[in-house]
């Protein structure tokens, strides 16, 4: 997925003649050439950092991990598709300070490598604001933060300086240096406004291409609605039909399905089935044979919520669950 790119040396040349009234000087300059410019360089970074840090966060995907941050009070997270991998599945964010929080993944666009991630429990999250008038140019200073090699709490996440080197329609690119786990993470201007999104590593640590605020905006109804765009290459659809429940039944004579046998490690297992127990109802549907139960199950996709009515030990419950994938 990653590709070089010979004219990366452009990035130094100065995009403007003068800078516009609320842009750093500096970013219009084709290199810091007094102590002057490092200094204001330092001293920007140093006044938006700690409100970036404390807003990035780790993603824990069971095996494995990626970076996100937050842009909402309520937890909402902007991230990789690749780190979310789907919508509906259930992942850790984890805070600056170490604290996990459980949080599900919203929609996502497989072909541009845009993904939302909402924390579930309530609460105020610190939070970022978004260049939404995409005002970043080619040439301006930089810097990116993730959670590189996964969370680490003495080490927090990890800041890396440079400057916008390439830009497309769908994509930045930057020279910060990034490597595994910073994926999903973001990218500020110096003013500490986000403007990407990590997306793949380059060959050379320092080629990075990032998801530009306006791939987001172009498609955050979509997202928030849950919905999987496109068919790739980011994500991967799942297919219906490769759903795994792992549980075998038997008609009941008085209605239901009474469950014979439930799979070691399964989705049923995991969710507290139990043989002898009965399952009424299939998402509001009644259920009288096996073959209603599997024609069902093939109409859906892993990861894929029920909610079951079943009788346990005589007692009417509902459950809720997800499709695991075979």
């Amino acid at each position: 997925m990653t590709r070089r790119f010979p004219f990366l040396l452009l990035a130094l040349a100065p995009v403007m003649a003068m800078a516009a009234p609320d842009r750093p000087y500096i970013n219009d300059k084709k290199a810091p050439d007094s102590r002057k410019d490092l200094d204001v360089i330092q001293k920007a970074l140093a006044t938006v950092l700690p409100k970036a840090r404390e807003a990035t966060v780790c993603i824990d995907l069971g095996e494995g991990s990626g970076s996100g941050v937050i842009v909402s009070p309520e937890g909402l997270v902007l991230t990789a598709a690749h780190v979310a991998t789907g919508v509906g599945k259930e992942l850790t964010v984890i805070m600056e300070d170490g604290k996990k929080l459980k949080a599900e993944s919203m929609g996502l666009v497989s072909t541009t490598d845009c993904a939302m991630v909402r924390i579930l429990e309530k609460g105020t999250y610190p939070f970022v604001s978004m260049d939404r008038e995409d005002t970043t140019k080619l040439g301006d200073w930089v810097f990116s933060l993730g959670h590189s090699g996964g969370f680490d709490k003495d080490r927090g996440s990890v800041v890396r300086l440079g400057r916008l080197v390439r830009t497309a329609d769908s994509t930045i690119q930057s020279d910060c240096t990034l490597i595994g786990g910073d994926s999903g993470g973001p990218l500020f201007d110096l003013e500490g406004r986000l403007i990407g999104i990590h997306s793949r590593v380059g060959e050379v640590l320092s080629q990075n291409m990032h998801v530009p605020m306006r791939e987001f905006i172009a498609h955050w109804e979509e997202m928030t609605r849950g919905e999987f765009v496109g068919e790739g290459p980011f994500a991967k659809k799942p297919e219906k039909g490769k759903g795994f429940f792992g549980l075998a039944t038997e008609a009941r004579p008085e209605g239901g399905l009474k469950v014979t046998k439930v799979g070691r490690e399964s989705p049923a297992e995991k969710a507290g089935f139990k043989e002898g127990d009965v399952i009424l109802k299939l998402n509001g549907k009644p259920l009288a044979t096996r073959e209603e139960l599997q024609e069902m199950i093939k109409e859906m996709s892993p990861g894929d919520k029920m909610a079951l009515d079943l009788l346990k030990g005589g007692k009417a419950e509902t459950l809720e669950m997800k499709l695991g994938e075979r």
